[in-house]
């Protein structure tokens, strides 16, 4: 149901992406304050969207893998938030949530754009 070989690609991209993020963040107050949350969401609803639009095998395993892809990085990028004291461990289950939804998100619009290339 899932393809183990497109959701590494997925998570390897996001998963870098949400370092890459939190670091920025760890640095810049600014980014803190005006990005950091909502570019993680787009961050995982970026993975979703890859993992989808790969694989291409209907909305349901689209976004299912676009969930499991946001989680996982997403919860990557919070638990390196947490490591780097730039947030309260409380938020860990909450924006994990935040991010699967947004996965499912982009698992939804990389199956509609899997779609549009065929």
């Amino acid at each position: 149901m899932i393809d183990a070989r497109i959701l590494q690609r997925a998570l390897l991209v996001g998963t870098a992406l949400q370092v890459a993020m939190v670091l920025l963040s760890h640095f810049s107050p600014w980014v803190r304050e005006h990005v950091l949350l909502f570019g993680a969401m787009m961050i995982s609803a970026t993975a979703g969207y890859l993992y989808a639009m790969d694989y291409g095998a209907g909305f349901g395993r689209g976004m299912l893998g676009g969930a499991i892809a946001g989680g996982v990085c997403g919860a990557v990028g919070v638990a390196a938030t947490v490591l780097l004291k730039d947030a309260p461990v409380e938020i860990i289950a909450l924006w994990t949530a935040i991010f699967a939804v947004t996965g499912i998100a982009g698992g939804f619009w990389g199956q509609v754009a899997a779609r549009m290339t065929r």
